[in-house]
């Protein structure tokens, strides 16, 4: 596994990178190879999210649960796909949210790099997985390592904007200090939960508010938006 990672992680991660359950993983991912298994993202593409969101530059953390499993999706980035390719379901409703929340043009396609490059780490539970069978990478080392990247983040210098969407990133939230930090929570955007209040949770206007009254800017999520927004 290429384990090239923006120096400021690699320095918050030392320790993670030669925890037990990382080493098994990295032997889980080279036997995978080694079996010919097709894997998603590239191997260059893991740690996109650490890349485009160096550690000092983390504002907001949208946690997601396993990258996309076909062919050309996963882009190291959570719900983010390539430029090129149909824009998921979940994706898709997120872009509605967007549109309903803020009045905004949703971006052009669905590669989300934008948002990592303005201090939004899309960060998935599981990095890697195999193609076309969905968690399949589950439970062989990446969660703890990302629980140790939420761990990080929880201690932070910065206050950040945590935005958890669904069951399984709200689980992940147990170590964030809820004092310090801004937590936002809804049901998933999958179409089997979006109905369920992740429509209308306005986490996009709510994360602006809160960066603003920090003091800090906000996020542009959209290609435009309306100039003021409140919390709601």
């Amino acid at each position: 596994m290429n384990l090239k990672i923006e120096e400021g992680w690699k320095n918050q991660l030392s320790n993670a990178f030669e925890a037990p359950s990382f080493l098994q993983l990295k032997s889980f991912l080279l036997a995978e190879k080694q079996r010919g298994e097709t894997v998603y993202p590239p191997e260059s593409r893991i740690f996109s999210a650490f890349d485009l969101t160096p550690w000092d530059q983390v504002r907001v953390v949208i946690l997601g649960q396993d990258p996309y499993h076909g062919p050309g999706q996963a882009n190291g980035l959570c719900f983010s796909v390539n430029p090129e390719v149909p824009l998921p379901p979940s994706l898709q409703n997120i872009y509605k949210e967007l549109s309903a929340d803020l009045g905004a043009t949703p971006p052009a396609n669905g590669d989300l790099g934008f948002w990592a490059r303005q201090g939004v780490l899309l960060l998935n539970a599981t990095l890697t997985v195999r193609a076309h069978q969905a968690g399949s990478h589950q439970q062989q080392g990446w969660e703890s390592f990302t629980d140790e990247v939420v761990r990080r983040l929880n201690d932070h210098p910065r206050r950040l904007v945590f935005i958890l969407w669904g069951a399984y990133a709200r689980k992940k939230a147990a170590v964030i200090d809820r004092g310090r930090h801004r937590v936002l929570e809804s049901p998933h955007p999958s179409p089997l939960s979006a109905h369920r209040g992740f429509f209308g949770s306005h986490p996009f206007s709510r994360t602006n508010a809160q960066l603003r009254e920090w003091g800090g800017e906000e996020i542009r999520w959209g290609q435009s938006e309306k100039s003021n927004h409140g919390i709601h």
